[in-house]
């Protein structure tokens, strides 16, 4: 698949831009606390605000992917991201700095749907392996980031956001050198072009429905490793929780790299219900093993390992049966409206934290239960490769 030119240059395009995003957003907080004299509640707020305006926000950057040609879109994308990290890492006044945050989720809805479109349409009838491979590099970035940002942000934010502004910059050097072949990929219509709320024509479509509602449920799960576990961990370990978070989240980074490999075999041999039953299983297990670890390493390892079997398994899903029910021509758009499922990534920690404040038992008691909401949806048959 890497032999093909234009896969070739969106993976590597795709690991570049997951590093430079992973290297700066989880230091946003920081930054913003010591910058201005915020509450924590509202620096979630703004840091949140990025991915709530990138998930609204790509039902239009997915339409104008379909109308203005992807990879136009793609490289307004990381010329945005590349200017607005330029100017974090040049501004300092708080009334200026919290606008240019908000509107990074601008620049994401504009990479996310042009970056699938265009990958999709490149991979062909290998879209199953350029998926695999996408949520790799972002497994990589996820990894790498946090580790480039650290290093920055102990020397200034200007080196912090200065390093994110050049890893956008050399993507859209790389995309703008291989414009033409880009855009050879593309594939529009009259009709897309006629059309207004295009965008409602993919939440008309009943299987698009259900992997858009079974993607919610997944990111309402997933969410939990990064948000109520951390409390769960704090409360168990107390001032190691740090430590032992960032070893654990090292562990999950390697293990979800290396899953997609199995992942994908086990995707060729076994039919998507019983992929998504394995998926689930995986994060009710982790949420099991988490429950009762007591903080205890061995544990809450076995944990990680479930939870990344579950994650390999049904967090590329999505992508890759949209990449396969989906018109050439009308792919940005879908892949703009399946970015709603990150919605879940709102709601996972509210309920989370409810359940927690609730007890223990509580919490993984009936986040094991919730892992397998998605598995009904996932088995229905209209999602069957036979079914068209």
């Amino acid at each position: 698949m890497l032999a093909n030119g234009p896969v070739r240059l969106l993976v590597i395009c795709s690991l570049i831009n997951s590093v430079g995003f992973f290297a700066m957003m989880p230091f946003l907080a920081l930054y913003l606390a010591d910058l201005t004299t915020l509450p924590p509640a509202a620096i979630g707020a703004f840091t949140g605000s990025v991915a709530l305006v990138g998930a609204i926000g790509a039902l239009v950057g997915g339409t104008m992917t379909d109308r203005a040609g992807a990879d136009i879109l793609l490289r307004a994308g990381f010329a945005l991201y590349t200017l607005l990290s330029a100017a974090l890492a040049l501004v300092t006044l708080p009334a200026v700095v919290l606008p240019l945050i908000v509107c990074l989720g601008g620049a994401l809805m504009l990479v996310g749907p042009s970056l699938k479109k265009l990958m999709s349409l490149a991979a062909g009838e290998g879209g199953d392996l350029v998926f695999r491979m996408r949520f790799m590099t972002l497994s990589t970035g996820a990894a790498l980031g946090p580790l480039l940002g650290a290093a920055a942000y102990n020397m200034s934010h200007r080196a912090l956001f200065g390093a994110s502004a050049v890893l956008f910059a050399l993507c859209l050097t790389l995309v703008h050198a291989r414009r033409q072949s880009l855009k050879a990929l593309d594939v529009q219509t009259q009709r897309t072009h006629r059309q207004r709320w295009i965008w409602v024509q993919a939440l008309h479509d009943r299987r698009f429905r259900l992997v858009l509602a079974s993607s919610v449920l997944i990111t309402l799960v997933f969410s939990q490793f990064e948000s109520t576990f951390t409390l769960y961990l704090k409360d168990e370990s107390g001032s190691s929780a740090p430590t032992l978070f960032a070893a654990l989240f090292a562990a999950h980074a390697v293990l979800a790299f290396l899953y997609q490999w199995p992942a994908a075999t086990l995707a060729r041999r076994m039919a998507l219900p019983a992929q998504a039953a394995w998926g689930c299983a995986g994060f009710a297990v982790a949420f099991l093993c988490w429950g009762t670890s007591h903080g205890g390493l061995a544990l809450l390892l076995t944990g990680v390992v479930a939870w990344t079997v579950g994650e390999a398994i049904l967090m590329p899903m999505a992508d890759l049966i949209t990449h396969r029910i989906t018109p050439d021509a009308q792919k940005g758009t879908f892949f703009g409206a399946l970015e709603l499922r990150y919605l879940g990534f709102s709601t996972g920690p509210v309920l989370g934290g409810a359940l927690l404040d609730t007890s223990q038992w509580t919490y993984f008691g009936v986040m094991a239960a919730v892992s397998f909401a998605a598995w009904p949806l996932l088995r229905a048959r209209a999602l069957r490769p036979e079914a068209g």
